[in-house]
């Protein structure tokens, strides 16, 4: 990476990448993946990184199988080419799926599990604490649906609304108590 600055931004996400559920060399690899306008092959990866073409490799099948990015071929070129699979929209939601799959769906299954071996039971601190987790879990979930099936315009001004959202809640339960 020639521009200092980038290369920042670079690492920057190699660091970040652990804590989004990846390796550095998977963050880097996504970011110079994201911030470069065409699509690029191992090699080029490689050299603007300075890592191994293999390090390279198992990055891009990880960012694949996160469906992130996608193989892009050019006409009479037998190399692959890397580029982002959609909008940065599509990515982040695309990331929130495969959390979900990875860590919310089995946690749930867990969760049932035992609340179903406990069914009938007397109920215990623990087994409150389950179904509260379960409940959240779920209820999480379904938004997380209602989310991914928004258009990205409205999902913006919802993003958008941010605390005010929390101000319109305040104001209508202020409105309910002075009308009862």
């Amino acid at each position: 990476m020639n521009d200092p600055q980038m290369r920042d931004v670079v690492l920057h996400f190699g660091e970040m990448a652990s804590r989004w559920g990846f390796n550095r060399s998977v963050g880097q690899v996504l970011a110079a993946i994201v911030f470069t306008e065409q699509p690029l092959s191992a090699d080029e990866i490689s050299d603007q990184l300075g890592i191994s073409r293999g390090n390279v490799s198992m990055a891009a099948k990880e960012l694949q199988s996160w469906r992130l990015i996608r193989v892009h071929r050019e006409p009479g070129d037998r190399k692959d080419y890397y580029c982002p699979n959609g909008s940065l929209w599509d990515m982040a939601q695309q990331v929130l799926s495969e959390r979900r799959k990875r860590e919310v769906d089995p946690t749930l299954s867990v969760l049932r599990a035992q609340l179903m071996q406990r069914d009938g039971q007397q109920v215990d601190y623990a087994g409150t604490k389950m179904q509260e987790i379960h409940d959240l879990l779920e209820l999480f979930t379904h938004w997380m649906d209602d989310v991914q099936r928004m258009n990205p315009e409205h999902l913006m001004a919802l993003l958008k609304l941010g605390a005010g959202v929390g101000k319109v809640l305040e104001m209508k339960d202020k409105l309910l108590n002075k009308s009862r």
